[in-house]
């Protein structure tokens, strides 16, 4: 039975986490962080197989952080899984940290791809999805992919090639917000329509509210009831969700808040 009051709890303590880690290091990216709270939550505590007593094991489910700048929130949710101690969340980017600013898999438990050069980690999931497929073992592979990130040709090679080799144990959530570094994603360099494009490259498309968990949960279902071709989630998000003046701001995409801007944006985070 699905108890959303305890994952909305667990979101709760990791955007503080975020907004921590990124005001101590005065560097981070909370904005994309923020969006994918849920999707990253619900993964991590619904729908994927991690656990301390597994997190060793080569063959298990596996998450891929395709757009690696969101590292802290996989910091903060591996510290809630009991990957990383509280107190080390403060560490993230100093000299000698294994929290650097994209995660590295030689340092933390929990992360299974070093990624952050945008475009390889979806790559990277497709690669252990078809070794999965080749060897016989049921186990899924699940990435979370920017839609800034989609403007990469390597995302297009990676979905051409798991709609090729049919990796139905392929899972991409894309994070629509709408939003990069640089302003509005249709702007920079226009991605849409992105879910004609994953159909046109032989995917299966769901669509939901990136911050509802039912919506996502279901999604997370019926994404394994599909046979013979990958999934992808169409996830609208919130750039910033969770703190009022960070909300839709293509400007808190990589920006560090002021002591008295995180005081303001934990007292919301209640």
């Amino acid at each position: 039975m699905r108890n959303i009051a305890a994952l909305q709890e667990i979101a709760l303590r990791v955007r503080r986490n975020i907004i921590k880690m990124v005001t101590e290091a005065k560097s981070g990216h909370i904005g994309g962080s923020f969006s994918a709270t849920e999707i990253a939550v619900s993964l991590y505590f619904e729908e994927m197989n991690i656990t301390k007593s597994n997190v060793k094991d080569k063959v298990r489910d596996k998450f891929v952080l395709s757009k690696g700048h969101a590292s802290p929130l996989l910091f903060a949710v591996l510290c809630e899984k009991g990957f990383i101690e509280e107190k080390e969340l403060l560490t993230f980017r100093k000299i000698n940290s294994k929290l650097q600013g994209h995660p590295n898999m030689n340092y933390v438990d929990g992360v299974d791809m070093s990624t952050g050069s945008l475009g390889q980690g979806i790559s990277a999931a497709v690669g252990m999805a078809l070794s999965y497929k080749i060897h016989n073992q049921d186990f899924r592979v699940y990435s979370l992919v920017g839609d800034g990130e989609s403007q990469e040709g390597m995302v297009w090679e990676a979905a051409m090639a798991a709609a090729h080799y049919k990796l139905d144990n392929l899972l991409v959530i894309l994070d629509q917000n709408g939003l990069q570094i640089d302003g509005d994603i249709t702007k920079v360099m226009n991605p849409l329509p992105l879910d004609e494009k994953f159909k046109a490259f032989g995917w299966h498309v769901l669509y939901v509210d990136g911050h509802d968990y039912n919506q996502l949960l279901d999604a997370y279902a019926k994404a394994r009831t599909i046979k013979g071709q990958p999934t992808v989630i169409i996830a609208k998000t919130i750039k910033g969700k969770g703190v009022s003046f960070m909300e839709n701001q293509a400007g808190w995409h990589g920006v560090a808040p002021t002591p008295e801007q995180a005081e303001a944006a934990l007292k919301e985070l209640v």
